[in-house]
This record gives structure tokens, sequence and C-alpha cells, in this order.
């Protein structure tokens, strides 16, 4: 299941934007078979939000939490359309309608639905990522620094969820 690089090594394609010396350390975990150890360790057990509805409530408490004055979200479901070809985790939409003469905007956030089996953290910051969006559209400074302000620690659960995909596709889990 293992892709190579040119240079014969594990190609690390959930990984490419990160520091060489960063990914080395990656292909030595691999190249010891301890990767998934690593992450087993460092994110143990499963969350307990398994359907839409209860993803709903998660998502409207955090946002409750962080984000009180963001717009209001519509809809809130895991989605197994979502996948990791397409390199998304998860979406955010805005679907805009005419009603009686009025253009309305319903929000949504759609988690890929692997993300039912991965650890609590990892969820945490997918659905973090997708709120950051309702304030800051782009991936820049401010979206991580508000990212950041809703789940201290996001940079490293990001880059261990890295791990995380590539180690699925590694074993065969994705």
């Amino acid at each position: 299941m293992e892709a190579f690089d040119e240079f014969g090594s594990v190609a690390l394609k959930y990984l490419q934007g990160y520091p060489v010396a960063l990914q080395q350390q990656v292909r030595q975990l691999i190249a010891d078979d301890r990767l998934g150890d690593y992450l087993a360790q460092r994110y143990p057990g499963r969350h307990e939000v398994q359907s839409d509805k209860a993803l709903y409530g998660y998502v409207m408490a955090l946002k409750q939490e962080h984000l009180k004055n963001a717009p209001a979200i519509d809809k809130v479901l895991y989605d197994n359309r979502l996948d990791l070809t397409h390199r998304a985790l998860g979406l955010h939409t805005a679907i805009s309608r005419v009603q009686g003469g009025k253009l309305k905007a319903k929000k949504e956030i759609r988690v890929a639905s692997l993300f039912r089996d991965a650890a609590p953290a990892f969820l945490q910051m997918i659905v973090v990522h997708e709120l950051a969006h309702l304030k800051e559209a782009e991936h820049n400074k401010a979206f991580y620094k508000l990212c950041d302000h809703m789940l201290p620690g996001y940079a490293q659960i990001e880059f261990d969820l890295r791990m995380y995909l590539t180690w699925r596709e590694m074993t065969g889990s994705a």
C-alpha cells in the first residue's frame, strides 16, 4: 500500500508542506513500525459523537463557547462523500437561495465520515477548523490564530492528524 517518492522514501502526501526534518522523523517512525503505536499512545480512545444530531450539538457547543457572534449554522452532518482523494476532511458551505424576494444563505458544516472513529482531539480539530472559516475565509495568519485560540495546540494536533491519515493509508484503513 505504501507509495514512494522519487528518492525511494515513503511518500508523505499529507505532510508535504512540513519541513524535511519533520518528515524524516515520521519516516523513521514508519521504518521502525512505531507510527501506529505513537498515535495510539498519544490519542487513545475514540469519541462518542456518532450521529449527525450529536455532531450538530457538539459543533454548536463549540460555536457558542468561542464564536457567539458568528453566523448561525443551519446544518451539520457526517458526509461519506468527503474523502481524502479530494483532500476534504471537513467542508463549510453557504448555500444561497431566494426566498420571498430576499437572498438567504444557509451555512452548513460537513465532516468526513472517517472521523466517526477518530480520537476526540482529531474530531475537535476538524470542527474548530470549519468553525474558524465562519470568521476567516482564507487559511491565513488570523485563521490559524483563531484555530489556536479555540483549540490550544491546534498546529500539533493538525500535524498528528496528518500522521494519522498517513498511517490509515499505509494500513489499508483509508
